[in-house]
């Protein structure tokens, strides 16, 4: 069985020999391993291997053999379960399904919530169960209470905002940490909140861009995983840069969920070290 062993903490020497020899001793083969010493002396590394084991016994291996201070995460390497928010803006699902249609997600999408029924139509054409959760006469803690409650349903890994249009509560966040993930459409820290391409084009930028990152308390400044940007100049409208960048979302938020499928993100404060 294949694993991937993610690790982080102060730097120091003989690491990398720790964790090969305890993989070694183990009769794990290793298939690929990279690391990164930043500069502020923290080390990270990713280590993917396969073989017959005990994973529980091979952490506490490795624990009695690192130095204090080291973080380890030890996952099997296999499809993550997701739930998908979004509103009414198709472009972003509509990637997301037809990637998971040709297996090329490395997820499996349990359901799709939604505040307006609007694209049940879409998500019902691929088999996948739809929750229309009315915001609608709820305060915000009712509506995401019911939200909650369907959550248990599936008990998702992650949960992926794909043009979700509400700002979801800090008491909500905190029963998935740094396991959301937004789609935002703009190149952050600029123009956050909503309506950023009506404000990219009232400053009259010369690129407009998206920006994947995982949800935290404070609105479109969580940790940053995939950035893109268009070139644009001034003959364009606000919804002419709309929909020019509907292409790069759906790219950016791809090539964040890829990356945070296959356990390349570490979060590092408010960093994040792709390996």
């Amino acid at each position: 069985m294949k694993h991937i062993l993610l690790m982080n903490g102060p730097d120091n020497k003989g690491l990398i020999y720790n964790v090969t020899h305890v993989l070694y001793n183990h009769n794990q083969n290793i298939i690929s391993q990279d690391e990164y010493v930043s500069p502020s002396k923290q080390f990270f590394m990713r280590t993917e291997f396969e073989g017959e084991g005990d994973p529980e016994k091979i952490i506490n291996d490795l624990y009695s053999t690192l130095p204090t201070g080291i973080n380890l995460r030890l996952n099997p390497k296999k499809k993550k379960d997701i739930v998908v928010f979004v509103t009414k803006e198709h472009d972003c699902l509509g990637e997301l399904l037809i990637r998971y249609a040709f297996d090329e997600l490395d997820a499996t999408i349990q359901a799709v919530i939604s505040n307006y029924n609007t694209l049940q139509p879409l998500v019902s054409k691929f088999g996948i169960p739809f929750h229309f959760i009315s915001h609608e006469h709820k305060t915000r803690n009712e509506h995401e209470e019911a939200i909650l409650r369907t959550l248990d349903i599936y008990k998702p890994e992650y949960l992926v905002l794909a043009k979700y249009m509400r700002v979801l509560t800090t008491d909500f966040v905190q029963h998935y940490p740094h396991r959301i993930v937004n789609i935002h459409h703009s190149f952050l820290p600029a123009f956050i909140g909503a309506n950023p391409y009506r404000q990219a084009y009232e400053r009259g930028v010369k690129i407009i861009g998206a920006t994947a990152h995982f949800v935290n308390d404070n609105l479109d400044e969580g940790p940053i995983i995939a950035q893109d940007v268009k070139e644009v100049d001034h003959r364009l409208t606000a919804i002419d840069m709309a929909t020019l960048g509907k292409d790069t979302e759906k790219s950016v938020l791809s090539k964040a969920l890829k990356l945070v499928f296959n356990d390349r993100v570490f979060i590092h404060g408010n960093r994040t070290v792709i390996l």
